[in-house]
Formats: C-alpha cells, structure tokens, sequence
C-alpha cells in the first residue's frame, strides 16, 4: 500500500513588499537544500510598486507619484510583469523540488499549475481558464498572474489573484495605457482584467478559496498538505535575505530610461473601422512589450481582442506578421469587418517600421 506523500502550507499574512520577497528568496533557498518539503505558501502585500526580477523602475512605473503617495518600488525574483499588489488581493507561492513536477520546460509546469489554480477557482463558480503567458481567466479578462523561477533543483510558482482592486490606483502607478485620458486607461484596463467581487458580486470567503487551492494542488500532485511554521533555518534566511532586498541596490539593480521603451500609438480607418494599437515597445530589442487595440469595431466573441493582446505580449517585432496570422487562422470570423494584415499594419506603424505585410 503506497504512502501519500505530506507536503506543508502556510500562511505568512499581510506584509511589505521587501519582507515578503525576502521569504520567497529564503523558502526557495531553504527548498533546494532540502530542508523543507515541498510548500504551498499563502500571502499578501501592503500596497506597493512591484516589479518583476529584470525590470527597470523608470520604465514600468510613474516614480513622482508613487513617492508622493508612499508606494516603496521592489523587485521579485521571479519575473514577469510590473505590478500594484494591495490588500485586496490573494498571493501564493508553491515551493517544488524538480522531481515533484516532472514536466520539460518552466512553461509546462506554469500551464500545469495555472491549470490546477483555474480549476480551484471555478469551484466558486466562475468559469475559470488557464490563458497562455500564465494567466487564468474568465471571458476572455484577466483574473490571476502568475512567473516562475527555478533555483537549482528547487522551482517556485508564484501566482497573483484579484479578489478586488483599486484601478485608478493601479494606473497612476503604472504606464498602461500610458499617453491616454485617464477615464480612457480606465475604461480599456477595465475591459481587460476582472475580479472575483466584480464576477460573483461580493468578496468571496478568503479562507474559502485558500482551501480550494490547496485541494487542487493535493489532486494535482497526489500529496497532502499539512499546516506549519517557519522553521529556524528559513527565519535566518529570512533575516539574510531582507537585509539585500530592503535596500536601494537592489531595487535598483536594472535600470534603463523609460525613453528605451516609450509608448506609442497609431491609428487607421480601414473599410471595416477604425482601428488604434498602442503599444509600450523596448527598443533596444525590438521587443513589443504590450499592445492594447481599441477601435470601432466589434469582436465576437469579445475575448477575441484580450486574448490577442496577450497573444503578442513580450513578442519580437520581427515575428509579429507570423503571430497576428496564426491567430486568426484559428478564429478566422472573430472580427469579420478587419483582416490580420489591418493589426499587422497599424501595429507597425506605431512602432515605426517598415510595413511588411503578405498579400491574402
């Protein structure tokens, strides 16, 4: 008879940002020494400008408001995109050995965990999607995040839950959609993303949710999980780890101008519509960063335009051609009054390139 395997949760509560990055870099380090099992860790942050591990601050975020208003910038060791993480929303963390998941590619284990955190979520009866680019969401709007990193032979998967949020917070923080009235950003962010309050109208039973994670991960990985602590090893690299990340330095360790990925946009009428792309684009890799179209035409369904924006997320310029194609040869009727070559070119011009597009 075969033994389950017992694996820890914890709860670490409401803390800054540095202190809760501090732990992820102890519990990682503590994993791949194998002083831990494997761990499911809940946590939440106090409001902050958070950026992913090779971001730069005067890139991603508005840096005079955010010192007016007392946002302290930090950084993540996993990467991913730039966030405004407060109170109302729910993070966990999974702490892995490379033989608990098995699966080739830190792109794999995300879909198999996204998946697994999708299904957990629907349980509330929301009809929750794993999204490439390690996203969950519903409809076609953002409702969880999530980046990974790996660390030797220990992994850890980070995921990000809106059970609410402040968006006008967000953007003031952010640069999306930058260049745009603020109603404006408000109203094309608002299209995109959702929240668990917005989709069951009510905050849903935290404690709930956190029980239902946990339940997807023992099925996912066949395991059981039992409640503990910080041990002394992880309290100790804790302490290590706070005194690096609470410090100019390393929240400072990537920086780049904002004018090396400026915000751009254009805008054509075509015999279908009027369509607009803006676009936060990294020069010095050609790279699209993010891509938002707006316009006056009509999708259908309407997840059509997010989930082609996160299609072209962090996409080399020069591939762009190929990936708005290959979109829309898998849902050829979804916006039936534009062709791809439409988004292809007024994404090109917005950044400034030569127009290459294939004839029909």
């Amino acid at each position: 008879m075969s033994v389950t395997e017992n694996w820890r949760v914890i709860d670490t509560g409401l803390r800054p940002a540095a202190q809760n990055i501090a732990l992820s870099r102890a519990l990682l380090e503590a994993r791949r020494a194998e002083e831990i099992p494997s761990t499911l860790r809940f946590m939440r942050f106090t409001p902050a400008a958070l950026l992913g591990a090779r971001q730069s601050a005067e890139q991603e975020f508005d840096l005079d408001y955010c010192r007016a208003r007392g946002f302290i910038a930090q950084r993540r060791i996993t990467g991913g995109c730039a966030a405004y993480p407060d109170e109302s929303q729910l993070g966990w963390e999974l702490y892995l050995h490379a033989r608990d998941v098995g699966a080739p590619g830190g792109q794999g284990i995300a879909r198999r965990l996204c998946h697994a955190a999708a299904t957990a979520i629907s349980a509330l009866g929301v009809d929750a999607r794993y999204r490439p680019g390690n996203e969950v969401e519903v409809d076609g709007r953002k409702l969880a995040g999530a980046s990974i990193v790996s660390d030797g032979n220990a992994l850890l998967f980070q995921g990000t839950l809106l059970l609410d949020r402040d968006l006008a917070a967000m953007l003031r923080v952010l640069r999306m959609p930058a260049g745009k009235p603020f109603d404006t950003a408000v109203a094309v962010v608002g299209e995109r993303e959702t929240t668990l309050k917005a989709l069951l109208d009510r905050l849903p039973d935290a404690a709930l949710l956190k029980r239902y994670l946990t339940e997807a991960y023992e099925s996912e990985f066949g395991v059981e999980f039992s409640e503990g602590d910080l041990t002394l090893s992880e309290h100790a690299r804790y302490q290590a780890a706070l005194r690096e990340f609470d410090a100019a330095d390393w929240v400072g360790c990537v920086a780049r101008p904002a004018s090396e990925m400026p915000i751009m946009e254009a805008a054509q009428t075509f015999s279908g519509g009027l369509l607009r792309a803006t676009v936060m684009f990294e020069t010095a890799t050609q790279t699209i960063r993010q891509v938002w179209f707006t316009g006056d035409f009509v999708a259908n369904p309407r997840r059509t335009v997010p989930d082609l924006e996160a299609a072209l997320r962090d996409l080399p310029v020069s591939r762009l051609a190929r990936k708005i194609e290959w979109f829309f040869r898998s849902r050829p009727a979804a916006i039936p009054a534009l062709r791809p070559e439409n988004f292809i070119t007024v994404v090109r011009r917005a950044v400034g390139r030569p127009l290459l597009v294939r004839n029909p």
